[in-house]
């Protein structure tokens, strides 16, 4: 039988999965709200399906597996207020099913190290929603679901090399301030191993080795460009947008360890120095 991967808001992540998938002869689906993106769709592989109650449902029926990227609101998670009594039908029938979550469920831990065992506290309201909908779909009847806990996202076309080259990169500096991340290539191998190796109820953190501050990030950049870094401005001075302002809010290293202890992943790129080293060769080509 083959197997078909319905992807409920096919945006990056999904794309790096698909690009997995697809050559091992998977069939995937993947909705758009946009019928504009439809033949992009097609031209990765993919085959479109409209953000629709009866279209989402009538791929449910032919799924084996199912991804949900599209994030929460203030109303909730979008996929289930769509069609989850299709998703509950369908759910005994499902291999296997992941929801693309982030590591701002946990909130801030003042830089102290955090596991997928650490009592969830999150103290935007982000995070608050995410959290929320991860337990949404817990609740979801029969659902063989994987939980993804995402750090933040980098990759082609999501590097910071643009912003070091044109001027516009800032270096704010909030002493003690870390951030975890995750290259996008990583996130689809520990999605792939996971459906490999199903284990229904487990949550995962996605990220590296490295939990680092943003300015060192933006100061490798620039020296891989050989161009003069961008000048460091302290957090109190900044002048940076509300949500930005909040992500500077938690301060947390994030454990990676479970997704090598039980899926066997090796990451490609182990720290932020690996992974803009390749993001520029590949840009260089």
């Amino acid at each position: 039988m083959t197997s078909t991967l319905l992807s409920l808001g096919h945006g990056y992540s999904a794309r790096a999965l698909a690009r997995r998938l697809l050559p091992q002869g998977w069939t995937v689906l993947g909705t758009t709200r946009d019928p504009g993106k439809a033949d992009a769709l097609r031209a990765e592989g993919v085959e479109p399906i409209a953000w629709d109650r009866a279209a989402v449902a009538e791929a449910l029926g032919r799924a084996t597996h199912l991804l949900v990227s599209a994030g929460p609101d203030a109303d909730g998670d979008p996929s289930l207020r769509l069609c989850r009594d299709a998703i509950a039908a369908r759910a005994p029938a499902l291999d296997w099913a992941g929801y693309l979550s982030t590591t701002g469920v946990y909130g801030d831990h003042g830089g102290d190290w955090v596991d997928e065992d650490t009592p969830l506290t999150p103290g935007t309201r982000r995070g608050q929603w995410r959290l929320q909908a991860e337990t949404d779909w817990r609740a979801v009847p029969g659902l063989p679901l994987h939980i993804f806990r995402l750090a933040g996202i980098y990759g082609p076309g999501r590097g910071p090399f643009e912003k070091v080259r044109n001027g516009t990169a800032r270096r704010i500096v909030k002493p003690g301030q870390v951030f975890s991340r995750i290259h996008v290539e990583d996130i689809a191998q520990v999605l792939e191993a996971s459906i490999r190796k199903p284990a229904p109820g487990s949550a995962y953190n996605l990220c590296d080795d490295d939990p680092a501050p943003p300015q060192d990030v933006l100061l490798h950049a620039a020296e891989l460009l050989d161009v003069a870094p961008p000048p460091e401005i302290a957090f109190d001075a900044a002048e940076i947008s509300p949500m930005a302002r909040s992500f500077y809010a938690e301060n947390k290293r994030v454990s990676n360890r479970r997704i090598k202890d039980e899926l066997g992943v090796q990451l490609r790129y182990p720290d932020y120095r690996a992974g803009l080293r390749a993001l520029l060769d590949e840009e260089q080509g």
